[in-house]
């Protein structure tokens, strides 16, 4: 029996982006799947998404991506995602600043034939800038309460 969407999306993240598995991105990823919201465009294919994840994982060291909660609807998989690390390399374009990190995304794949064919990504990269002090903090719209901190961890 073929491997649910869903569990090819778990696999997705614990292989490939916990464990740092190049091989399961040939596994998981089909040749033509695509990934959009990514730095740089779309990333088409397991060789270009390589890049991808050797950036990430260089410049976050301990980078570890939790899947909180999962919605499937037929192939796709609506996946919400805790990221953690410590930004401790210069591969993202900035040297390393050794600060930790810690902010939340969505990823919605769809799976055909237990491939990843496309896959939709969504992550508070503002927030990880902001942490590793490459981003000032924007000062709060005014339906903030005075001394309410806005956390991305909802």
């Amino acid at each position: 029996m073929a491997d649910s969407p869903e569990s090819i999306v778990k696999r997705w993240f614990k292989e490939v982006w916990d464990e740092g598995r190049e091989e399961s991105i040939d596994a998981l990823m089909a040749p033509y799947g695509v990934a959009y919201g990514l730095p740089g465009g779309p990333i088409q294919g397991p060789t270009a998404f390589k890049s991808v994840l050797r950036t990430f994982r260089d410049a976050l060291g301990d980078l570890s991506i939790e899947v909180v909660r999962t919605v499937t609807e037929g192939d796709t998989v609506a996946s919400h995602c805790h990221v953690t690390g410590r930004h401790s390399g210069a591969a993202l374009g900035g040297e390393a600043t050794g600060q930790p990190v810690d902010f939340w995304g969505v990823s919605m794949l769809r799976v055909e034939d237990g491939k990843i064919v496309e896959g939709w990504n969504c992550f508070d990269m503002l927030c990880m800038y902001q942490q590793i002090g490459w981003v000032a903090n924007p000062p709060l719209p005014a339906f903030v309460p005075p001394g309410n901190v806005i956390s991305s961890g909802v």
